[in-house]
């Protein structure tokens, strides 16, 4: 028997016209991404800055790209875990990954220029601790530039590890809203209503 998340009355309630989150009060339509602001070793207080802002510096976050120390180069990346039972449909984490220098600059360089899928795959380092998982922290990974201005997908080395796990066989919508309540978006009570 196969799981068909339309048959569900909380994968419907997800989908119905946009809803307000009874926690965090935000209007939502639908499954949404969860998205980590920063890299992991990137200081706390380090604010934001427009990727117009990005110019050598040796420590500078901007809503695309992070550097640390002048050493340590950082993309922000989607990492899609397919939804167990909704074929052609994945929950994403928004998450940071390191690069290279070298491939770092590539991507800086080529950003505004809209063709970049045929650049990856690069090595890199999952740079950010998930809620709700084991450890994160430094799992080996797979970057791959995406072309018209979409983010880069992150490609987890296949292990054990319960992450690389879902994103080879699925996540539940269970697990899904699980990490939406861990997350400040616990809608369990609201969909089972």
């Amino acid at each position: 028997m196969t799981l068909d998340l339309n048959d569900d009355s909380r994968w419907r309630r997800l989908h119905d016209a946009s809803w307000t989150c009874p926690c965090c009060g935000e209007s939502h339509g639908g499954l949404f991404d969860i998205a980590m602001e920063r890299p992991g070793s990137c200081d706390a207080d380090q604010p934001l800055q427009p990727n117009s802002a990005l110019d050598g510096s040796d420590n500078i976050l901007t809503g695309d790209f992070c550097v640390v120390d002048g050493e340590h180069y950082f993309a922000r990346c989607v990492l899609q875990l397919p939804v167990v039972g909704a074929p052609e449909t994945y929950f994403g984490w928004g998450a940071w990954s390191s690069l290279s220098k070298a491939n770092f600059d590539i991507y800086v360089d080529t950003f505004d220029q809209g063709a970049q899928s045929d650049l990856g795959a690069w090595f890199g380092w999952f740079s950010n601790t998930l809620p709700g998982y084991p450890d994160t922290f430094s799992l080996k990974c797979q970057v791959y530039p995406q072309d018209n201005g979409q983010r880069p997908l992150i490609e987890l080395e296949p292990t054990d590890h319960p992450l690389s796990q879902e994103q080879q066989h699925g996540i539940t919508l269970d697990r899904i809203l699980e990490l939406y309540a861990l997350t400040g978006h616990d809608m369990r009570d609201a969909l089972s209503a």
